[in-house]
């Protein structure tokens, strides 16, 4: 991160709870209103901005939660890529709803979005796919992710045979591995202001299109 960066950080993180300052424009399109934020989140120096917490829960209700990396958004949904067979795999599989979290504490804002969940194409899959490095798509295909090893070295070994199995040539999609889209039904953008002030737009997909409420901080 440059001195700049750096600078433009510690200005932007003074000017929200502090002074209140940061201006806010409201839309009636919360999703329009979120690549907003999410640009200005790149704009200030904010490392990974795309971080999220996605929130599942198996089919028992029992809940968790982890931190991905948002891939792609649109008005249709926010798209994620993951291992099938991983714990929120199988849970968003088994109970396709979940929660995403976004925040950007420099800028005093989180985002909250619940919804369905349905995977993406594998013709997305595999176009995201073979836009990894090559590292990371060797990766996805040694990993069994969430079940238990003994080691590290398994993890190695598996490596270096997949690099000698594919020397040479393009690496397949693994048929466990590619995306999620949520589809929201709900989300808030929520602001942080002095005194606890804080500002919260409420948006509720209804069949007439997005409901804007505001909620008590």
């Amino acid at each position: 991160m440059s001195f700049f960066t750096k600078l433009r950080c510690l200005i932007t993180a003074g000017q929200g709870v502090a002074g209140s300052n940061i201006k806010v424009n409201v839309l009636d399109d919360p999703i329009a209103m979120f690549s907003d934020w999410f640009e200005q989140a790149k704009q200030v120096g904010i490392v990974l901005p795309e971080s999220l917490t996605i929130a599942t829960a198996s089919k028992t209700g029992m809940p968790s939660a982890r931190v991905v990396l948002l891939k792609s958004f649109d008005q249709s949904g926010f798209t994620f890529f993951t291992n099938y067979n991983s714990r929120k795999g199988k849970e968003l599989t088994e109970n396709p709803q979940a929660a995403m979290v976004f925040h950007w504490n420099i800028l005093q804002r989180q985002v909250r979005i619940e919804g369905a969940i349905e995977r993406v194409s594998e013709a997305e899959s595999l176009e995201y796919f073979h836009s990894r490095p090559r590292g990371s798509q060797i990766g996805a295909w040694a990993s069994y992710q969430s079940s238990e090893i003994d080691s590290r070295e398994i993890l190695a070994d598996k490596v270096k045979e997949l690099e000698v199995k594919y020397k040479g040539q393009d690496i397949p999609l693994p048929p466990f591995w590619g995306g999620f889209k949520l589809v929201p039904t709900h989300m808030e953008l929520w602001q942080g202001r002095a005194d606890r002030l804080h500002d919260r737009y409420y948006f509720t997909q209804t069949k007439d299109g997005w409901k804007r409420s505001r909620l008590a901080p």
